[in-house]
Order: structure tokens, then sequence, then C-alpha cells
């Protein structure tokens, strides 16, 4: 897609209220819809995550908090590379901080993002190499049918979907909220075996 076209889209994307003014799944968000995505034209990465939290909902920039800083860390690049839209699309699942549920956990992201935005911004950044699947609903959207059960046995055969014959690299990934170092605790398998693959693939393509 030429730079110009992709440029009308993101701004489309960031003047959308649908999940305010016409919902089609949920009742109306709350509070002031604030789109956070990174569309690019050369990012041979895309990073998929769930939705922004209220930190990012805040300031505007994606993993802008804790979690940002170790997906930092597991890809072995710093801030500037990381908010280089020339090596790295953003484009998670839900676009608006979606809320709070009854606990005071975030709740999922809107399905309005992926049913009205997602498979055009994809068909529009054909040049990608290797998407990031950051928890289940990015990994639902990009995986489909080939997703396992889980999210863990899904990240554990990571092979299966990184090493595919056609089209780009998918790597399915835990959240890195620190929420879930626990999990990382009981899988160490994941950061001996998936982290130093990602790192070389991430210095190959950036």
């Amino acid at each position: 897609m030429p730079a110009a076209a992709l440029d009308v889209l993101a701004a489309q994307i960031k003047a959308c209220r649908l999940c305010r003014d016409a919902p089609h799944y949920l009742p109306p968000l709350p509070h002031e819809p604030n789109p956070v995505c990174v569309l690019s034209q050369t990012a041979r990465i895309v990073i998929c995550g769930q939705a922004p939290g209220i930190r990012v909902h805040n300031s505007g920039l994606p993993f802008n908090d804790p979690s940002g800083d170790r997906l930092r860390d597991w890809l072995g690049v710093d801030r500037a590379a990381f908010y280089d839209p020339d090596k790295f699309a953003i484009v998670p699942m839900g676009f608006c901080f979606p809320g709070y549920d009854a606990h005071g956990g975030d709740l999922p992201p809107r399905r309005e993002c992926r049913h009205v935005w997602h498979d055009r911004v994809f068909a529009a950044m054909r040049q990608v190499e290797l998407i990031l699947t950051i928890g289940q609903y990015a990994q639902a959207y990009h995986l489909g049918k080939r997703r396992r059960a889980s999210m863990t046995d899904t990240v554990f055969h990571w092979q299966d979907y990184f090493d595919a014959a056609s089209g780009p690299a998918i790597l399915p990934l835990p959240h890195p909220s620190w929420r879930n170092s626990g999990w990382l605790r009981r899988n160490p398998w994941f950061e001996q075996n998936v982290l130093p693959v990602l790192r070389q693939k991430v210095r190959i393509l950036i």
C-alpha cells in the first residue's frame, strides 16, 4: 500500500469512536476512546498484543509501562529501536483501553477492532516477515484453528508457526506482564529456548 494510503488508514483508526457511539457487541465504552497502534510501510516485525492498559491510554504510547520494559528485554532492543516505526509496527487486538472488570482487571479487547480494522491493516502491510502474537486473543486471530488448547501449549509448540512454509513467521508469546512472572518460573524452557531465537530473528530483521 502506498505510504499516503497507509497514513489515511492510520488516521481513520485514530478517529474511530465505534465502541463509544455504535458498539456491536458490548455496552458503549464508558470513556473517551484513544486508539493506540503503529502502522508502517517498512517495518518487517509487527507486535500484536491484547489492548492498551490505562497507562498507555493516558500517554498514547504503546507498551509504555513495565510490561513494555520486559518485552523490550525479550526482544533485545532499546526504547529508541522499539519506537522506530521503520523497525516495528504495533497492532494490538483492541486499539483502545477496554476498561476494568468487577475485580479491577482489564477487560478483554473490544471485538469491534478485529472485525472492522484488522484485516485491512494486515492487508496493507504485506512487507511484514515476523508477527509476534502476545496472549490468547492475538493468537486466536493470527493462528486460527492452528492454535493449541492453551496459551502455554501454543507457546511451547512455537516452531510449528515460526517455521511456516509460506507467509510471515508467527511467534506466539506469553504476555510480558509482571503478573506472569510465576508462569516464567514454571516454564524455564521459554527463556532458554524461545528468547534466543526471538532475539536473533529481531537482529536480522531490524
